[in-house]
């Protein structure tokens, strides 16, 4: 009974996790680029009571053992592509691929982002590209992007080159080309907040898009909307309240049932 107690309680705990969650989900359900996480568990130790077993061909055929409950392992993100809404914007910008743009981060780092909705800053160099915190979104070369023109006329290919339209109506390149780079496991990028992602050596080194796998490409005036399915969320919020209920069942019951032990008479 003691064990039931702890083990039920590895279970609460478990599901109260799976509801945070859950609940980081459907409270990004607006943001830009944001990719959905589930929680993954695994079970814990196991007692082993009796070993299976075969002697010229007598014997037990199966284990007698019980567990000790469950423990998260990991938090998985959904790099999925959510659908893409327009918004005539030329400085939005959504990727259809598994590419990510190039951001330097407030600390001279290099920081990856899904979301595209980007802005104007007006810096002693010039007009740059940045994000709405103001960071500034590096090219392919890893340099800041200039942007000294008229931002209407602003044209962005779906390989990301950079031009604008002149006087005349001719394009005029830029001479830069927004850096788009992928990960050998994007599941091992770390999530640092502000839609950033810092590289680590589980995700390994970024490599230029294009150089392995199908190019992405963007899409100038749409952004990327969040891949969270609000249906899908409210039916694991549900599953994981009832798994929460059960387990404080089980807590009650054990307990019940070491109160009946501990109130024995002879």
């Amino acid at each position: 009974m003691m064990r039931a107690l702890w083990t039920a309680g590895s279970g609460m705990i478990a599901q109260q996790f799976n509801v945070d969650v859950i609940s980081n989900n459907l409270s990004n359900v607006n943001t830009v680029g944001y990719k959905k996480e589930r929680a993954e568990f695994k079970d814990l130790l196991y007692e082993t009571l009796d070993r299976a077993y075969m002697l010229d061909g007598k014997g037990k055929p199966v284990n007698l053992q019980v567990g000790h409950g469950t423990s998260v392992v990991a938090t998985v993100k959904n790099f999925g592509t959510g659908n893409l809404e327009k918004t005539e914007n030329p400085l939005d910008m959504a990727i259809d691929g598994e590419g990510f743009f190039t951001v330097r981060g407030p600390k001279g780092d290099v920081n990856y982002t899904r979301d595209g909705s980007f802005k104007i800053s007006i810096t002693p160099d010039g007009k740059k590209l940045s994000t709405s915190d103001g960071y500034p979104v590096l090219d392919d070369a890893g340099n800041d992007i200039v942007l000294d023109v008229d931002v209407s006329k602003l044209n962005v290919s779906s390989e990301g080159e950079l031009s604008y339209t002149d006087a005349n109506g001719q394009s005029v390149s830029l001479g830069q080309k927004i850096g788009l780079v992928k990960f050998p496991n994007k599941n091992g990028l770390e999530s640092i907040g502000k839609n950033f992602y810092a590289s680590n050596s589980a995700s390994g080194d970024p490599v230029a898009d294009g150089e392995s796998g199908t190019k992405s490409t963007i899409s100038q005036g749409f952004l990327e909307s969040s891949n969270v399915q609000v249906v899908e969320e409210m039916v694991k919020l549900i599953v994981a309240q009832r798994a929460y209920e059960v387990n404080s069942k089980a807590i009650q019951s054990a307990d019940e049932m070491l109160g009946m032990a501990n109130n024995l008479r002879r």
